[in-house]
């Protein structure tokens, strides 16, 4: 596959795995670990590597795009294993090859490869140009999207912007994804660079200056057409804007009671003409349940009380949403308990220590079983949330 006439893909697809970095459920649709060849009139460049399983693999692809020329340079734009774990192995099939990547990026390859070949390195920063006769390389520094040694680079010849993981999403590239880009694009996000929303607004405004007409991730397909609409996604979720209104109903139940509640609060939302996500947090991905979180301008938290707080997989997905910068939200409470309901108590706190965090006014609270009570504190709730 080519990008352009002078860049080839050569990277692979992982359909064994079955959680991308030991957390997010893949098994559906695997990953890709992608690499590149940039073929200039006088030297070659070959942007990262791939997953320490496929390295037999990828060096085939390799092989094959280079038609009998040699790689020059090895450049290296992120060094998360799942990159960077063949360096060792192209350094070894290419001895004249010279490795170029970030100061930082040299100090971890002495962490994991035991060397940062001293005598074939090149250290590269913000703005350094890699010449290849013809074609070059522009490198632009993006710190922690999401790791510190992180570069992008461009070739302004093809208007091509490698990006790293920026831009990335779940899924191999020969798997059918029928909810498109966005939706597997988003769980990634918001799962593995949502936290950095500040430096991924530092290097859209470096790529703003840039004339790009593909994007090249190091996960997931190259960005070719309608380039506006992933910028600007990429803008409203580092900016932790809401992308769609809606309600994303998060609940933790055992017996049955808070279910209840969250599905009839749902009923009277959808009533109310309002979109509308449900998740139970002990059995659906909570990656899935995080990513609504994010896209929807409001959230409902329901769980029960447990030992005196809240349920484990609540407590799990408040850590998970804090960890994650979640801020500039509106977010309801109902809790459930037999004798002492004291959930949206320890749900109220944690939220208060986030960033502009609307608490609504009404609270439900199920004590035993949902009775009509408990039906009017959740007509109450739907109707402040639907306002």
């Amino acid at each position: 596959m080519n990008v352009t006439d002078n860049i080839a893909y050569v990277g692979v697809n992982d359909h064994d795995i079955d959680l991308f970095e030991g957390q997010y459920d893949v098994r559906a649709n695997g990953m890709s670990y992608n690499s590149y060849v940039i073929f200039g009139d006088e030297k070659v460049a070959v942007t990262d590597t791939v997953d320490t399983h496929f390295t037999d693999e990828w060096l085939a692809n390799l092989d094959s795009a280079l038609a009998g020329r040699t790689p020059d340079y090895l450049v290296v734009h992120h060094m998360e294993p799942d990159h960077s774990a063949s360096i060792a192995a192209f350094m070894e099939r290419y001895p004249e090859a010279t490795v170029v990547a970030s100061a930082p990026a040299f100090k971890m390859m002495v962490a994991y490869f035991g060397t940062d070949y001293p005598e074939r390195k090149l250290v590269v920063k913000e703005g350094a140009m890699l010449e290849l006769g013809g074609r070059s390389l522009t490198f632009v520094g993006a710190p922690n999207v999401h790791w510190p040694e992180v570069l992008f680079s461009y070739v302004p010849e093809d208007k091509v912007l490698f990006s790293a993981d920026g831009f990335g999403k779940f899924g191999a590239l020969d798997s059918e994804d029928p909810e498109g880009w966005a939706c597997e694009a988003r769980r990634y996000y918001f799962g593995i660079v949502g936290k950095f929303g500040k430096n991924v607004q530092a290097v859209l405004k470096k790529a703003a200056k840039l004339d790009i007409a593909h994007i090249c991730p190091l996960h997931g397909p190259v960005l070719s057409e309608n380039l506006g609409y992933y910028l600007d996604l990429y803008n409203t979720w580092s900016s932790y804007e809401p992308e769609d209104g809606g309600v994303t109903i998060a609940y933790s139940s055992v017996y049955g009671n808070t279910r209840q509640a969250a599905l009839e609060l749902a009923d009277a939302l959808k009533a109310r003409s309002q979109e509308v996500s449900v998740f139970d947090l002990a059995r659906d991905d909570m990656s899935e349940a995080v990513e609504d979180a994010f896209r929807y301008d409001r959230l409902v938290l329901a769980s029960i009380t447990y030992a005196g707080s809240i349920f484990p997989h609540m407590s799990t997905f408040l850590h998970t949403l804090a960890e994650h910068a979640y801020q500039n939200r509106r977010v309801a409470l109902v809790e459930a308990g037999s004798w002492a309901p004291m959930a949206a108590k320890v749900m109220r706190s944690q939220l208060e220590a986030m960033k502009d965090i609307d608490i609504c006014e009404n609270v439900v609270t199920v004590k035993g079983a949902v009775n009509d009570e408990t039906r009017a504190q959740i007509e109450a709730l739907a109707e402040e949330l639907a306002r």
